[in-house]
């Protein structure tokens, strides 16, 4: 990295912790006035009913943190980086709507908010817009790098639009799974986004200063949400998180390499969809204790902190592979 764009992300960076940190008690107040507290699924593990009403959509600390560092980063480049904002503009529009469906959780007072369906067309429509701005700055047709490997593909527009749509909405939903425990979603993102400043090092400024914010306001964030925590980040933060990590892998043109840095995503994701089909196949049974699969080492003996610190460790590990 040289020095001008080092000093760039060490701005987002820093500018993205301290105000992060430093509006998280107001955040955390401000959302215990308005009772937007969290409402545990009866048929959770037993233990985290004592999480009830610990405030919800703690994630507008790390949002707000990074916007400004955005800014901040762009400002000290003295020019405006569409890729950062194309990224944030994503994040953004997908935290508006797990905003909305945390606020209708906290008015229906209970866990269920937008309807599956609801859900999936905006994340949709999100996803489309974002593909769009892809599709007017692109050169050319786009390429499909294999991770791994030195292979590339050229693909068709409207082809690629299907598969950029599915990835997006796809890995959107995959961090908003792992958004269980204290500390996860945040903890397993963290190594990712410091792997997207080394990948977009020397070739995308604006998404370097993105993922340099991500990075700074996670650990901030974390101050909070870590076990135990005194705030969730709710769907806004969850689903800004993955719209975050998939428009950085599609800044960095190698969206493929999100199925092994965010390995622990897809795990995720698949413990799901194995424990529904089991389920149904088998008319009771179930595959694991509980699903996500973070729930089935709860249910196993594990204490959150051990979860959160193996589930990052693995995402470490992966986006060093993958690097390397």
């Amino acid at each position: 990295m040289n020095s001008a764009n080092l000093y760039t992300a060490l701005v987002a960076c820093s500018v993205a912790f301290v105000l992060t940190a430093a509006i998280g008690p107001a955040v955390i107040r401000y959302l215990r006035k308005m009772k937007f507290g969290q409402k545990i699924l009866e048929i959770g593990p037993k233990w985290h009913m004592n999480k009830q009403n610990i405030p919800t959509m703690g994630g507008f600390m790390f949002i707000i943190g990074i916007a400004v560092a955005v800014a901040a980063g762009n400002s000290f480049v003295g020019e405006v980086c569409v890729s950062s904002l194309a990224v944030l503009g994503l994040s953004v529009a997908y935290g508006a709507v797990g905003m909305v469906d945390d606020y209708a959780k906290i008015r229906k007072k209970e866990n269920a908010g937008l309807t599956p369906k609801q859900k999936l067309v905006l994340q949709i429509l999100v996803a489309g817009a974002f593909i769009l701005v892809l599709f007017l700055n692109s050169s050319g047709v786009p390429l499909l790098w294999i991770p791994f490997t030195d292979i590339a593909f050229a693909w068709p527009w409207p082809l690629y639009i299907i598969f950029a749509a599915f990835v997006i909405v796809g890995a959107d939903n995959a961090v908003n799974l792992t958004d269980g425990i204290d500390g996860l979603a945040a903890g397993v993102t963290l190594p990712v986004a410091v792997f997207f400043i080394a990948l977009n090092h020397s070739v995308n400024l604006g998404a370097t200063v993105f993922a340099a914010a991500l990075v700074g306001a996670l650990c901030a964030f974390l101050i909070y949400n870590f076990n135990p925590a005194k705030v969730f980040m709710g769907d806004t933060g969850s689903l800004f998180l993955g719209g975050a990590v998939a428009g950085l892998a599609f800044a960095a043109g190698q969206p493929l390499l999100l199925l092994p840095v965010g390995l622990i995503y897809l795990i995720e994701t698949v413990s799901v969809v194995l424990q529904v089909t089991y389920f149904k196949l088998t008319h009771g049974k179930r595959l694991f204790k509980m699903a996500p699969i973070h729930h089935h080492f709860e249910m196993c003996g594990w204490g959150e902190k051990k979860i959160v610190f193996v589930f990052a460790g693995i995402t470490v590990i992966m986006c060093i592979l993958s690097w390397m």
